[in-house]
């Protein structure tokens, strides 16, 4: 319709006439009688304000205009520093080939936590579809007030037996898990050690409790034994991820078991990037080290290797369980896992119980990367682990790069600030047992033509 029409002077003047109407008939005849470019103006006007009444709110106090200004200059403070993350749109499931939306075929992705190739296997989501059909899409509760399906208590008893463990409680997600156990866990009267890089869901959740804090320097076994010579805790607790997920590098745990039996100290480990498959069996760090029953307590997650869903879990002695279930808060007060997650992490705990294909698979994969990549000329960082941080130092060039990559079908993220310290900018490539020989070789290759073209390695 005519828009200088609609706004004309006549038309503004009709459209007063109509709003300022208090009979209901009135305005009905007044409405009709309008030329229709009126009418479309009424129709316009009103579809506008319905929009501000039941669509997206109008934020215009000067409180929110303020929030806006503030938020909209540090929003462009972090694109100036070249670290803004965008989100790449993912449109079909997630596994070794995948549509990303503005690439026109398919691309390979390395940059996924699913590190089986368990998050779209076929026997597994049959089994989920039977769960869901059986037991329905949740409890719409917590445990202690619904009450527990027996499928999570099956799952429950197969991760205790995979870790060799007494007894398992699941969470929502192992950032609920380890958000919900030093509060209980630790008095005033207790002493808690961390290294310096651990996950942020353990550092927030070393905040909710009371004990005396110490962070040890990365990795530095002589930095956390000063500061347990120094502890005057009644319980004393070394925190510490497993391996750490931007450097692909393993805790020391030989050293730091050898430590805590020395200043009688018990041992956490974060086993979210090995669960499943790192180690001969895929039983994580221990098994990596030979020191299988050695750690006291182990929180992981079900949403990487074990079927890249959602959810987990704390697996340690039964008491501590028993504790955990009857005050740990993520617990109590939010709703379990729905059925067809747990279905998932059944069926995948089915497989890793009765084989270990999948871990020697991946294991051959990331030694393909690693030794490829590194004749080519590039760094990468952390041990024998299928986390490969291609290090590329600058932000901007981290971004680039990762760019470059999609162009050619491979999809990666480049890692910088604040996620990874300054100066320290990152391509982290993620290796799957799902990954052939030749996926792995189209990688190197990638990287090796986009690696000279931007100057990273010698042509």
């Amino acid at each position: 319709f005519d828009h200088e029409k609609a706004t004309s002077r006549s038309a503004r003047v009709d459209i007063f006439r109509v709003s300022h109407s208090n009979s209901v008939p009135h305005i009905l005849e007044l409405f009709l009688s309008f030329p229709l470019h009126t009418i479309l103006s009424c129709i316009k006007m009103f579809l506008a304000r319905a929009g501000q009444c039941f669509g997206a709110r109008s934020y215009a106090t000067a409180a929110q205009t303020q929030l806006r200004e503030i938020l909209k200059q540090q929003l462009k403070d972090i694109e100036n520093a070249g670290t803004y993350k965008s989100e790449r749109i993912i449109t079909s499931a997630q596994k070794t080939s995948i549509n990303v939306a503005g690439s026109e075929s398919p691309v390979l992705n390395f940059c996924a936590n699913n590190y089986l190739g368990l998050s779209y296997n076929k026997d597994i989501i049959e089994y989920s579809k039977k769960v869901l059909e059986k037991y329905g899409g949740g409890a719409s509760s917590v445990r202690f007030i619904c009450g527990t399906q027996d499928i999570h208590k099956e799952l429950e008893g197969k991760i205790s037996k995979f870790h060799g463990r007494e007894d398992t409680i699941l969470y929502a997600s192992c950032f609920d898990a380890n958000a919900g156990i030093f509060e209980v866990l630790l008095t005033p009267e207790d002493a808690v050690f961390s290294d310096e890089l651990n996950h942020a869901s353990i550092i927030d959740g070393l905040r909710l409790c009371k004990a005396k804090k110490e962070r040890y320097l990365h990795r530095n076994m002589e930095d956390l034994e000063n500061k347990l010579k120094a502890s005057t805790g009644r319980m004393k607790l070394i925190v510490t991820d497993g391996v750490f997920s931007m450097d692909g590098n393993v805790a020391p745990l030989p050293e730091i078991i050898k430590l805590a039996e020395k200043y009688n100290a018990l041992v956490f480990l974060d086993e979210c990037h090995a669960t499943g498959f790192f180690g001969p069996t895929g039983r994580g760090t221990e098994e990596f080290y030979g020191l299988t029953g050695k750690v006291d307590i182990i929180n992981s997650t079900l949403g990487k290797a074990l079927g890249g869903a959602s959810g987990g879990y704390t697996t340690g002695p039964r008491e501590l369980v028993d504790l955990l279930r009857q005050r740990s808060r993520p617990y109590l007060f939010s709703n379990t896992l729905p059925p067809p997650v747990v279905g998932t992490a059944i069926k995948v705990m089915d497989i890793l119980l009765s084989s270990s294909d999948l871990s020697k698979k991946i294991q051959r994969n990331t030694e393909h990367f690693r030794k490829g990549m590194t004749k080519a000329g590039f760094t990468i960082a952390g041990m024998n682990h299928p986390i490969c941080p291609v290090m590329l130092g600058d932000a901007k060039l981290a971004g680039i790069f990762a760019n470059e990559m999609l162009k050619r079908g491979i999809y990666v993220i480049g890692f910088s600030f604040p996620v990874v310290p300054k100066g320290k900018a990152r391509i982290r490539v993620q290796i799957s047992a799902a990954h052939s020989e030749k996926d792995i070789q189209r990688c190197i290759d990638a990287f090796k033509e986009v690696g000279r073209d931007l100057g990273v390695i010698s042509k």
